[in-house]
């Protein structure tokens, strides 16, 4: 959707802030495009017509899709291995306060939609509310659904804006924004469209953050480009063009040789009718039989062409596979083109996902920071107060993230054995459950069992010696009397 200037004038908005928003306007509406062909590459979604070379495919095939997954391997994949698993308190204690706010707002699932996002896009943004039900509102936005501006001496964003909810005015034409909520580092303001796209009033809503309730997650971003840079950047969706450029080559080459080219000379004009009147029977028949040219007296002479074959595009495809594989940090079964790179042990597989390990461990580095400034946001707006004045144990409250190496259950359980036979009281942990494959409901349940079973014990334990004194006593008496 296109954003106008006329947003900018909302009655209600100062001078000031309509500046800003007006320069928001112009940023998303310049990434527009672009976002949109990283979104196409993700879904796989590329004509010929942006690929051909003009050499071997014909001009007519231009509109012509071939399915390709690799830009959303690139992401999914790597996407994967960022697993939020909640926050953690003071000395490894559950949180309470920050994961009822988690829970309510369903942040590990939203999480993972707005993990592929920020790898798609090169980022994604988390806009904070107050709400009564769940004290406050986590809501993520994608590039393609918001914008903002970087402070570079605050080092965080000093105002951006995200669009709410949409509605087609028609169905012919696109998506017009309806409500649009606008961060400023003192106040939210809750922009609304009125009968028409010229009628916008703007409402605020003040706060003490000191800062704007946004908050952006990063991948690779650098000083020049602080709201990061997609996986799908320019030389991977030239490799990805390559991959469907040669499975189009392939699949026109694969026709060729599934139906060779056959010539038959020296025929009359007769024969000629009959064989260009029916091309299909002559090239399933078994016999083609033919007289001699009446006009000539040379007898037909039949051939066939040499049969074409498609391994020249096979050892492309393993050529892009390997360039794409490289660009990437995928291993090359990812891909999903088999060569002789591929690991034959469960070590090499391990050796090959090193990058992508690395690259996750650098996602979750990143998000984690991101995701600490969201719970000491979160926090402060469910008790309305300052994140200044949040308490040394809601200070201390910090994400968690699962091994992005995901070894087996076997391997974990392993590990955590041996550390359980040097420090025994590691055994009684949530952690050792953990390690050994059980998630958090499991882990309640078996503690709950646990705890009957200790129960029982103990009342059989009571039951036992409350007979055993009985039995004392009533030998004691039969000795008086």
């Amino acid at each position: 959707m296109i954003l106008t200037n006329a947003i900018a004038e909302a009655r209600g908005l100062p001078n000031q802030e309509k500046e800003t928003l007006r320069r928001l306007i112009n940023v998303y509406n310049k990434h527009k495009a672009a976002n949109a062909t990283k979104r196409r590459y993700y879904e796989g979604h590329i004509r010929l017509s942006e690929v051909n070379l003009g050499l071997a495919l014909p001009k007519g095939m231009g509109n012509l899709e071939i399915g390709c997954a690799w830009g959303e391997k690139a992401v999914d994949v790597l996407a994967a291995r960022s697993m939020f698993d909640g926050f953690v308190g003071a000395n490894g204690e559950d949180a309470e306060v920050m994961n009822r706010i988690m829970n309510a707002n369903r942040l590990q699932a939203e999480y993972m939609k707005a993990c592929r996002d920020e790898l798609k896009y090169g980022c994604t943004f988390a806009t904070l509310y107050a709400d009564k039900a769940s004290g406050c509102r986590i809501r993520f936005h994608s590039p393609e659904s918001a914008a903002a501006e970087w402070d570079g001496e605050q080092g965080r964003i000093s105002a951006g804006f995200a669009i709410i909810a949409s509605e087609r005015l028609s169905q012919t034409e696109a998506p017009t924004p309806s409500l649009i909520n606008y961060h400023t580092a003192d106040a939210l303001w809750v922009i609304r469209r009125g009968r028409s796209n010229a009628e916008w009033t703007a409402e605020r809503y003040p706060h003490a953050m000191g800062r704007p309730l946004m908050e952006p997650l990063v991948w690779n971003a650098t000083s020049k480009k602080p709201f990061g840079r997609s996986r799908l950047k320019e030389p991977v969706r030239r490799l990805i063009q390559g991959y469907v450029r040669t499975v189009a080559n392939a699949t026109i080459g694969l026709e060729f040789a599934t139906s060779p080219q056959k010539y038959l000379l020296g025929v009359s004009d007769d024969q000629y009718d009959a064989i260009i009147n029916d091309k299909f029977k002559q090239y399933v028949g078994s016999i083609i039989a033919s007289t001699t040219n009446p006009e000539t007296g040379a007898n037909p002479v039949f051939g066939q062409l040499p049969q074409g074959t498609i391994e020249p595009h096979v050892q492309m495809l393993r050529m892009l596979s390997t360039q794409f594989s490289a660009a990437t940090g995928l291993t090359v079964t990812d891909v999903g083109v088999i060569n002789d790179a591929n690991p034959t042990s469960s070590e090499a597989i391990l050796a090959q996902s090193q990058t992508l390990i690395l690259m996750a461990e650098q996602l979750n580095a990143g998000n984690g920071d991101a995701l600490y400034t969201i719970g000491q946001m979160a926090q402060a707006i469910a008790r309305n107060v300052t994140p200044d004045e949040l308490d040394d144990v809601e200070r201390v409250v910090v994400p968690h993230f699962k091994n992005p190496a995901m070894p087996s259950i076997a391997v974990m359980a392993d590990a955590a054995i041996k550390i359980a036979s040097a420090r025994a009281s590691f055994a009684e942990t949530d952690a050792f459950l953990e390690m050994n494959g059980f998630d958090q409901a499991d882990i309640r349940r078996i503690k709950a069992q646990e705890s009957r079973a200790r129960g029982m014990e103990l009342l059989t334990d009571f039951t036992a010696s409350e007979e055993a004194e009985n039995g004392n006593i009533e030998e004691g008496l039969e000795e008086v009397y």
